[in-house]
């Protein structure tokens, strides 16, 4: 191959796993390689992962991806010109800056623990849970990054002092990757990026700087926060002691923002991503609309330090392919996530079961940290296909919920439809190549799924910011969609109006009886 060749690699560094990715200037991938690292479950509700297994977990997941790329006869090493970085969003690390060590384990986006927080703040605060809306769009919930680092400064002695020290430094998983791949305690840079920084619950929506009259209130000094920058720029070099010295990094996006990217979503288009949980995305373009049915505001994109900043409407998710993994790991009614399409498959419908997998409480639209996972409507003709039925069900319930949300905050004016007038999901992750997966959510919807040849998107957009920083790229070329979309397959809605009624309404149903059940005792 000729030493001509230019690549851009990507760091997608998810709940479960980290990748490492190589794509070449088509945009198709020549190299990768996965490695899963431990969840750690201290108790109920707790959820939490090793910082130090995050980073090891990164590093042999670019040597592996470059050794394969190189083995296939490309010239990496000559050709790489850039890396670009995508995380799992909230989860939250506080480490000292001159030992380079974490001061505690990474609090996880799902963890529940700050729950009494929440409740503190809600009653001392005039706004009660929407108290910073206005300023960062985010309601409080255990869900954000400013609670787990509360907890961590009122419970952890370890971060109390480094902070008293100024010794401490915070970070969401991107900062706590890019500090160390750019030097760590020698000189690494600590920085985040708007996305990253749009779920901490500090930052302030419209300036993209952090919030001080926010910092203040909740008594986080602004000297342990990073350096906010944009998706697309170069913010430093790999440093030596990294398998790819010297290869600059210039891109970084929370997760289902370089999805959004990944896809191309213009204004006034949504992707709903797959994976642990789900997470529903509508661009609003430079325009930053407040929900009032349960979504949060957010930053899309902002594809430069001088490009305007892109807004989205969210709906999260907590628990969607999640449930398939309790149905493998805790259950046993499954030995793969890959089994629940075919054991699905061997009944029409689930025989009036419904699952709501309120495991840890429910995020969008909902709000409801006093829910917990019910199964209703089961009978003595209840088998183990009508349970994995209702659990694929309840992923497309959920994100129904929350497409229901969007069209009446964005209304009319705020979505893109097809000639056909319909409003098209883009869809991506893991958990899409599941068919009836596919099928019941266009069903549910009465609009169509759209899933495209490529359904790793998260780590493609966080490939196209880098290579636009690096001029691999340019923004046409990277929201021109006609290629992509003729290569997409099209899910169309099959069941009756008045079933889907029926059905949602049951769904409804469902949700209310799994309110108020979190001081359940044995």
């Amino acid at each position: 191959m000729s030493s001509e060749e230019v690549f851009i690699g990507s760091i997608d560094q998810g709940t479960t796993s980290t990748r490492f990715i190589i794509y070449d200037k088509q945009a198709r991938s020549i190299g990768s390689h996965q490695v899963e690292f431990t969840q750690f479950y201290p108790e109920a509700g707790w959820v939490e992962h090793d910082p130090m297994e995050i980073l090891e977990s990164a590093r042999v997941c670019i040597t592996k991806a470059i050794d394969k790329a190189t083995a296939d006869g490309h010239n990496v090493d000559g050709g790489l010109k850039a890396i670009g970085l995508t995380n799992q969003r909230e989860t939250t690390v506080v480490w000292s800056k001159s030992s380079g060590c974490p001061l505690y384990n990474a609090i996880v986006w799902m963890d529940v623990r700050t729950t009494s927080i929440c409740r503190k703040l809600e009653k001392e605060l005039s706004g009660g849970r929407t108290h910073f809306v206005d300023t960062c769009g985010l309601p409080i919930s255990t869900y954000f990054s400013a609670l787990k680092l509360l907890w961590l400064m009122e419970n952890v002695d370890a971060v109390k002092e480094a902070v008293e020290k100024k010794d401490a430094l915070f970070g969401t998983i991107d900062t706590w990757l890019i500090w160390n791949l750019t030097g760590g305690v020698n000189n690494g840079l600590h920085v985040t990026d708007v996305s990253n920084a749009s779920r901490t619950m500090l930052m302030n929506l419209k300036t993209l700087n952090w919030d001080k009259p926010t910092l203040e209130t909740l008594g986080i000094p602004i000297v342990i926060l990073p350096k906010i920058v944009s998706n697309s720029e170069i913010i430093g070099k790999i440093s030596r002691g990294w398998p790819i010295p010297g290869v600059p990094i210039a891109g970084c996006l929370g997760d289902q923002h370089a999805a959004m990217v990944g896809q191309a979503c213009r204004k006034g288009e949504a992707k709903s991503t797959y994976g642990t949980g789900a997470f529903i995305l509508l661009n609003t373009g430079e325009e930053f609309i407040q929900s009032n049915h349960g979504l949060l505001s957010t930053v899309a994109f902002k594809l430069g330090p001088d490009a305007p900043a892109n807004y989205a409407l969210e709906g999260s998710i907590a628990i969607a392919g999640a449930a398939v993994q309790w149905l493998r790991d805790s259950l046993g009614i499954i030995k793969s996530a890959s089994e629940i399409e075919d054991l699905a498959l061997q009944v029409e419908s689930t025989g009036g079961v419904y699952f709501v997998p309120a495991f840890n409480g429910l995020f969008a639209p909902w709000w409801r940290d006093d829910a917990r996972g019910i199964c209703i409507g089961i009978t003595r003709f209840t088998n183990k296909c009508h349970i994995a039925r209702a659990v694929i069900e309840s992923m497309c319930f959920q994100v129904k919920d929350v497409l229901d949300s969007m069209h009446k905050d964005a209304g009319e004016k705020g979505e893109v439809q097809n000639e056909k007038g319909e409003f098209l999901l883009r869809v991506d992750g893991g958990a899409t190549v599941n068919n009836l997966l596919m099928q019941i959510q266009a069903d549910l919807l009465g609009s169509p799924v759209v899933r495209p040849a490529d359904i790793e998107t998260t780590a493609l957009g966080a490939a196209y910011a880098a290579g636009l920083a690096v001029g691999v790229w340019t923004e046409d070329e990277i929201f021109s969609t006609g290629d992509k979309k003729a290569k997409a397959t099209i899910f169309r809605p099959a069941l009756h109006e008045e079933l889907r009624k029926k059905k949602v309404e049951s769904w409804c149903k469902a949700v209310s009886r799994s309110f108020d059940l979190a001081d359940l005792s044995l």
